[in-house]
């Protein structure tokens, strides 16, 4: 899959380079001139995230660290970029995700904050964080778990809290906050499961449980656990019925397409 992928890429930007010259320069830059995808995303990320005090080197030599070291961080950028290519109706070709989607790149970059996280490297970590939420606009405390398959369309005004997992296949869309409810202390952030949909706008507060292929409508307020294969929508959310299918994967957000429930909580 990582050799299709690449393969796949170096096809479509030789085609863009074609189609328009004005951007070859930055195709053979940010693409054609690495060997690997690791290479291609630690140099496009290291200058995304470069400012006058950090420069794009020392940033890079951190993202290829972390590829290095931990070789599924790569994996997993693959399971993102295929979640993008197989979701997202505005795009049909994988080149456009890796060059200009900030949702793709900035869970790319809390990738390395988490890995700097983990490793006790916990200021580096934090610095990350806060240029990822400066120049995506996406806020994801480093020590956020993420799992694979992971989308986030648009992602402006993304937030994720501290203590929040997120399991693989899961697609949120912009201005979602996964947080808190307060000032407490601990385990305080929701935990998304596989398949979920958070939908537009949607809040997700406390250390409760959306279950496994579950949609959260959009503009939803969320303070209790969702059952697994539930649809819940409003402010306070509640239950109006069972996603038709795959949520993360069809992305319908219109909660009215589910089959009701009759007997609404």
């Amino acid at each position: 899959m990582r050799d299709d992928i690449w393969i796949k890429l170096n096809e479509e930007a030789r085609t863009l380079v074609q189609r328009e010259p004005l951007l070859a320069s930055y195709v053979y830059a940010c693409i054609l001139n690495h060997n690997s995808l690791g290479s291609a995303l630690s140099f496009l990320l290291a200058n995304k995230l470069a400012d006058d005090v950090m420069p794009a080197i020392a940033v890079r030599e951190l993202f290829d660290a972390a590829y290095r070291e931990s070789p599924e961080i790569i994996v997993n950028a693959i399971y993102d970029m295929q979640a993008v290519f197989d979701r997202d109706a505005a795009t049909n070709s994988f080149l456009p995700i890796i060059l200009f989607l900030k949702g793709y790149q900035s869970i790319q970059v809390h990738r390395l904050a988490h890995f700097l996280w983990k490793r006790d490297r916990k200021d580096l970590a934090l610095f990350m964080q806060s240029r990822n939420s400066e120049v995506f606009g996406v806020d994801i405390h480093p020590a956020c778990i993420m799992g694979k398959g992971i989308m986030f369309d648009h992602a402006t005004g993304i937030v994720i809290g501290e203590t929040t997992v997120i399991e693989d296949d899961v697609s949120i869309m912009q201005s979602v906050t996964l947080g808190g409810t307060g000032n407490e202390q601990g385990d305080r952030h929701p935990k998304i499961r596989s398949g979920v949909l958070i939908s537009t706008g949607a809040k997700v507060l406390g250390n409760i449980e959306i279950g496994a292929g579950a949609k959260v409508g959009a503009g939803s307020v969320v303070l209790n656990d969702v059952a697994p294969c539930t649809t819940v929508v409003g402010v306070p959310a509640r239950k109006v019925g069972k996603p038709c299918s795959d949520p993360a994967r069809t992305m319908d957000q219109n909660v009215f397409n589910d089959q009701s429930t009759n007997g609404q909580e």
